[in-house]
């Protein structure tokens, strides 16, 4: 069975030029999440950090632009 989420993602409201967290809570301990935006596929890098433990999921992304949301 695929991972579901056990809860749905919550909108987050930062300012511009700072830092958000997204979190999701999987049915499944260490199911492969891929992040995304639209059809862009995010990848680690100097905008985002993705770190997962267990069956939860986290994306920060730094220094926010109004194109972020």
């Amino acid at each position: 069975l695929p991972a579901l989420f056990k809860q749905e993602l919550q909108n987050t409201e930062a300012e511009e030029g700072g830092t958000a967290t997204l979190r999701c809570e999987l049915t499944k301990p260490n199911a492969p999440v891929e992040w995304r935006k639209g059809d862009t596929t995010l990848y680690p890098g100097l905008k985002y950090e993705m770190e997962q433990q267990g069956s939860t999921a986290e994306l920060v992304i730094y220094d926010l632009e109004l194109d972020d949301s």
